[in-house]
């Protein structure tokens, strides 16, 4: 018998359902514009007059993208290391994320402007009430919890896996099962279709998501405890996945307070950009592809984050400054534009140069000895002309940059003739 996880076809099947299921989104949303709901949802449900929200068509083409990405990297991480749960987990919970996004679309499409929307739009309501629930555990409390190795740091935290499990189980049957309204969902006005009187699944369904939440944040302290005791390889796919973490928490504070100046475009192109990021760290993380290049992305990504914002504060504060400088000669901004885009062209090489030192001054403290160690024994080297003192300080350049286990120098010497 075939065990879960061994069947690569499983992951790719998986991969198609959800990939299928992210254009369905797509083409929603930009066939049906009331696939997105009314601005204001009634407390007696959808109405004849009901207008539609917008600015749906960006949101379902930043979840169908994003999700297919995860699908795409939870399968292939599945199919090229079966035995690792990671890749099920993220496979799987991008497919029931998919499926809920997907729910509210099609709800939406069936009863936007109808009070008497059909039975089966109850349905995909219902579903799509609980269908986060399990999507949640799986990918925010799980996968921390057993990444990179699909096992949790230590034996004690296996309970706080089962503890997710079963909290999520319990959360998923209980929402689904839980009489009343579907509020969980924004569907106030509709009644659970399934829902079982008189058991008390309402308060087990709040209770449940508190313990869940509680795992998911132990979830994250166990990547914390994880990287303190890894080593190695370990320790550079932890690397991989913290660098991209961070990445996207500045796209998410960066877009929304640009978005304000620029649009909300770029606060949708912020956020995709730093959970493509995310996923693509996973990737390379789980399969080991080029994972030692850790450091130099780190290090380009703050070089550059770091030049980017000087130049473009300078470019903005030149603007401005030469405006007001040659607000009596000229009205036009064109001048001002031209002479603030030459300097920060002047300042690209030296301003580049200066930030790579500051970085390497002070993160990678190590290397920048090392290569001050190298610069100064070059500059002696050309007037030192003792043999013996020579090969002593190279000894000592080498013991100090490099820090062998031991060092031995040998020197050719020349025939007599």
């Amino acid at each position: 018998m075939t065990r879960f996880g061994s069947s690569p076809r499983l992951a790719w099947v998986i991969c198609g359902l959800t990939v299928a299921a992210a254009v369905a989104v797509v083409v929603i949303a930009i066939a049906d514009p009331n696939s997105s709901g009314p601005e204001h949802v009634s407390p007696s449900g959808p109405a004849a007059h009901d207008k539609p929200q917008g600015g749906y068509v960006p949101y379902a083409v930043l979840t169908a993208v994003v999700f297919s990405t995860f699908a795409v990297v939870g399968a292939v991480v599945a199919a090229r290391r079966p035995r690792n749960a990671v890749g099920w987990l993220i496979a799987v919970g991008a497919l029931l994320w998919t499926f809920a996004v997907l729910s509210n679309g099609v709800f939406w499409h069936m009863a936007f402007g109808r009070p008497d929307a059909p039975a089966a739009a109850d349905l995909v309501a219902w579903f799509g009430t609980w269908a986060f629930v399990p999507a949640f555990v799986l990918v925010l409390s799980l996968v921390p919890l057993l990444f990179p190795t699909g096992a949790p740091p230590g034996p004690r935290w296996r309970a706080v896996g089962w503890t997710a499990a079963v909290a999520g189980g319990i959360a998923t049957l209980s929402t689904a099962l839980a009489p009343g309204p579907l509020e969980a969902a924004d569907y106030p006005w509709l009644d659970n279709p399934l829902g079982i009187e008189g058991l008390g699944l309402g308060t087990l369904a709040d209770a449940s998501f508190v313990v869940s939440a509680a795992t998911a944040l132990a979830a994250l302290i166990s990547l914390v405890v994880r990287y303190r005791r890894a080593r190695g390889i370990e320790r550079l796919q932890l690397r991989w996945v913290a660098a991209a973490a961070c990445l996207l928490v500045l796209c998410a504070v960066g877009g929304s307070l640009a978005s304000p100046w620029l649009g909300e475009g770029v606060g949708w192109l912020s956020m995709l950009f730093g959970l493509l990021a995310v996923a693509a760290s996973l990737a390379v993380a789980l399969l080991r592809y080029r994972l030692y290049d850790i450091d130099v992305v780190i290090n380009r990504t703050l070089v550059y984050g770091a030049l980017t914002a000087t130049l473009a504060l300078t470019y903005l504060g030149s603007v401005l400054l030469l405006q007001l400088a040659l607000s009596g000669i000229t009205e036009e901004s064109g001048l001002a534009v031209a002479a603030s885009t030459l300097a920060v062209a002047a300042l690209f090489r030296p301003a580049r140069a200066r930030i790579q030192q500051g970085v390497d001054r002070r993160f990678y403290r190590r290397k920048y000895d090392s290569a001050r160690t190298l610069e100064r024994f070059g500059t002696h080297l050309r007037d030192e002309v003792d043999l013996d003192a020579l090969g002593g300080e190279l000894r000592a350049v080498v013991a100090q940059s490099m820090q062998p286990a031991s060092i031995s120098l040998w020197l050719r010497v020349p025939e007599r003739r």
